[in-house]
């Protein structure tokens, strides 16, 4: 199937919604000037054209599979990650002591959904390494960063996060997996972890391996989980892949999707690893990792929605049939409700792609200034993007087998896989129920000022646009006072429970009304007059009244989830 990467709305999002040209007038990212922007977009994007997006359907087709102990990549996946990583662009944002770019992760950012739509199973390996690397960035010694950050930032050595065990699911605290010490300052691991993407490929001299475990007599819960680096070869006296270390890939995962990224079961058997950052702080480690993925996966979401969009709307501009009452095109693209569904996928995708590219700033300007109020303003956008995306992702994907009705759902057109494959985004990385809890539990802990700081912000933004864009507008500022008087609500409800039984529909009703604000900057550009202030009506008009309808049920609190006999049929 055909893609071509979005990079003029990539730049426009940049440029107009999300205030990128703060980052770039900061000392610390003052290189990331607009020519480099679209040096950077232009290039990265071209190589998804060209070598990334021709590998997606033959992923699909011809999965990766574990072959006498080594896991063998999918056709055409060696060649095309090996163009992505000698471009540069898996170090883009990488520190520059360590052979990085340096710029602001809001690059990084832009290039994964561009990524992701060309192929979403290749685009797991760079992602992964990314996170990796901001971890041992923050947390490892010197002499880790020294050895290891060079080989990632390079893409000659991949990286993984281990954190999930059979018996432990999202409870980490649960997990079983063992760090025995020895003599020479390294430790034995030992225990089982499933679901570790690229846990082993070929694309790659070495697999670098995060590992959280527990230390004998570690205290249990996650203050006694610490966190390991540990190679699939140990690396020699010259710092290259050397002997091969005490671990294998048990089996891979049979999914729903993303056949050409590897999900592996992994075995440790007193496996020689290093610790990163302290005993015991295994878990305040993984989680600079956990958040780079996070918005990270958000991005896939974008990724995927942007590439079902393009296939939806190529296929309705060139499908004829049956009589539309209005025509103009003179294909199914007239019919009202194909224009509808059309319509919709694409005031989403820009609603989607301005958000995480909004999060992306707000963590550039805390990294730049070190500014309280940008980090917090982070921490909120972080959960709400994480899962706001990725929602989007899959109801796009799905309304883009709807638009090739029958033909959508044989394999053959190829539009079904950007479903399978975009589902699991919703799950991984913390599941999006995990992010709405997050949301209303630890993020609004500071009594709600960071979050009532974006809503005044958004109504402020709506009072300006009344002039020119009138019930738009207003319409968007109803709604953003209608989420101040549901988060005021939550900050005085004692009962954690009732707050994360709404916690689901509140996250998305945030992100819906910040959908609003992107789409009245977008329109403002325009003076109210071309598509994008089209798109904005579409946007406020169909999609953001699904904001009251979702903050009812966070009003509804667990009425009726606990009644004693809701289950009882089944008994």
């Amino acid at each position: 199937m055909t893609y071509s990467s979005p990079t003029s709305d990539i730049q426009f999002v940049l440029d107009h919604i999300t205030g990128f040209g703060q980052v770039s007038a900061t000392e610390r990212y003052e290189e990331a000037t607009r020519d480099t922007v679209v040096a950077v977009l232009t290039e990265a994007g071209r190589l998804c054209d060209e070598k990334i997006a021709p590998v997606n359907r033959a992923s699909d087709l011809s999965p990766a599979i574990l072959e006498n102990g080594v896991v063998r990549a999918s056709p055409g996946f060696h060649e095309a990650y090996s163009a992505w990583a000698e471009g540069g662009w898996i170090a883009l944002s990488a520190p520059q002591d360590y052979g990085g770019m340096g710029l602001p992760i809001a690059l990084t950012t832009a290039l994964n959904d561009t990524m992701s739509g060309a192929c979403l199973s290749l685009q797991l390996a760079p992602l992964l390494s990314q996170g990796q690397i901001e971890a041992l960035e923050h947390h490892a010694s010197d002499a880790i960063k020294d050895l290891y950050l060079p080989k990632l930032i390079s893409g000659e050595w991949n990286g993984t996060m281990n954190l999930t065990e059979p018996q432990a699911g999202s409870d980490v605290g649960a997990l079983r997996s063992k760090a025995e010490p020895l003599d020479d300052g390294t430790y034995a691991i030992s225990g089982q972890k499933i679901y570790i993407s690229w846990g082993d490929c070929d694309i790659t001299d070495n697999t670098v391996h995060l590992v959280l475990a527990r230390l004998p007599d570690a205290p249990k819960g996650t203050r006694g989980v610490s966190l390991f680096i540990v190679p699939k070869r140990l690396p020699n006296d010259e710092g290259e892949a050397g002997d091969p270390n005490n671990l294998r890939v048990v089996s891979l995962e049979h999914k729903m999707g993303l056949h050409g990224s590897p999900t592996a079961v992994m075995e440790y058997s007193g496996a020689k690893g290093w610790m990163v950052g302290e005993p015991g702080g295994g878990m305040k480690a993984m989680f600079t990792m956990m958040n780079n993925a996070r918005l990270g996966v958000a991005t896939q979401g974008v990724g995927i929605a942007e590439a079902a969009t393009q296939a939806a709307q190529r296929y309705a501009m060139d499908r004829t049939q049956g009589t539309p009452l209005r025509q103009s095109i003179g294909t199914i693209a007239d019919h009202a409700d194909v224009r509808r569904m059309l319509m919709t996928m694409r005031a989403d995708t820009f609603a989607a792609r301005a958000l995480a590219l909004d999060c992306a700033v707000s963590i550039d300007m805390a990294t730049a200034t070190g500014d309280a109020e940008w980090n917090a303003r982070a921490g909120v956008l972080t959960p709400i993007a994480k899962s706001f995306c990725t929602d989007v992702g899959i109801a796009v994907a799905s309304e883009a087998v709807q638009v090739h009705g029958g033909m959508g759902f044989v394999e053959e057109t190829g539009v079904a896989q950007y479903l399978r494959d975009v589902r699991v985004t919703a799950i991984y990385e913390g599941t999006n129920g995990i992010q709405a809890m997050d949301l209303v539990g630890r993020k609004l802990s500071d009594g709600g000022d960071a979050a009532l700081r974006i809503v005044d912000a958004i109504e402020t933004e709506a009072e300006a646009c009344r002039e020119k864009l009138g019930q738009l507008a207003e319409l968007v500022w109803q709604a953003a006072e209608s989420l101040r008087e549901a988060t005021e609500a939550l900050l005085v409800e004692t009962d954690l429970n009732t707050r994360f039984a709404g916690a689901v529909p509140y996250q998305r009703a945030f992100a819906r009304v910040l959908g609003g604000m992107y789409h009245l900057r977008a329109a403002m550009v325009e003076g109210g007059e071309g598509p994008r202030s089209s798109l904005a009506k579409v946007y406020i008009r169909r999609l953001l009244p699904e904001h009251a309808s979702l903050l009812e049920a966070v009003r509804a609190g667990d009425e009726g989830l606990y009644d004693d006999d809701l289950f009882g049929s089944a008994a």
